[in-house]
């Protein structure tokens, strides 16, 4: 397993496609955080990091299909996804192997945004005048979804041979898995408890609920379990195609 994240995180920054993607998140982040009056944190009147957290699943919801959508699909299409297959390694341990690969991606384009905390962290009035609890649980939060989003877009490149396709599906699937249940929970259908219950199966209402810097296990189970659905998922879409 580890020879195919090395392979894939070599394929990654071989080309430019790893420094475009984090290139183009630390962008979209610095200009919602500095730059744009209505978001910027020099306008607040406290130190904070909110803007990132809300900002950073929009984005996410683009940039990790778009990362992952050439794991499988690109597979199909070159016809070396069955030579894969008949290596000495399980069809688990290849999913897990491109699904850590995309998701050290990710990790390595969070990193430098530690950069805006020390920068938040040092205009607080006085310095360090910031909730680190919750930019930790936040921190926690983020990479939890995007571990999410990163099961999503695997599967989706699973499913399809065409990377556009395996994208589109994928940015679908994050946005209905994130905001979706969301809107469903406010439809007339559903009311009393139900719509809380509707609620609780989306990201944004556990993601929320981490955000604060309160770690409750059953948010971390929630996470966890999407995970695994979609692993395996994957894994039923790839050994169907074996078959």
């Amino acid at each position: 397993m580890l020879t195919i994240i090395s392979r894939e995180l070599s394929a990654y920054f071989s080309s430019l496609i790893a420094y475009i993607i984090i290139g183009v998140f630390l962008l979209f982040l610095g200009l919602f955080m500095w730059v744009f009056q209505e978001t910027s944190v020099l306008n607040y009147n406290y130190a904070t990091l909110d803007q990132l957290f809300t900002i950073a699943p929009m984005v996410f919801i683009f940039l990790i299909p778009a990362i992952s959508m050439r794991s499988f699909a690109e597979e199909h299409q070159n016809g070396t996804l069955e030579l894969l297959l008949t290596k000495p390694i399980s069809s688990l341990k290849l999913i897990l192997g491109k699904y850590f690969s995309v998701l050290l991606l990710v990790i390595f384009a969070l990193i430098p945004t530690l950069l805006y905390f020390y920068s938040v962290h040092q205009l607080g009035s006085p310095v360090g005048n910031i909730d680190s609890g919750a930019v930790l649980g936040s921190y926690i939060g983020l990479l939890l979804l995007s571990a999410v989003f990163t099961s999503i877009g695997i599967f989706s490149s699973s499913i399809s041979r065409n990377q556009i396709v395996s994208f589109v599906i994928g940015a679908f699937l994050c946005f209905l898995f994130h905001w979706g249940f969301q809107y469903l929970s406010s439809l007339p259908i559903f009311f009393g408890r139900f719509d809380d219950l509707v609620q609780k199966l989306g990201i944004e209402y556990h993601y929320n609920s981490i955000s604060r810097g309160v770690l409750d296990t059953r948010d971390i189970l929630y996470f966890f379990s999407v995970i695994v659905i979609f692993i395996l998922a994957t894994k039923l879409s790839i050994d169907k195609k074996n078959w």
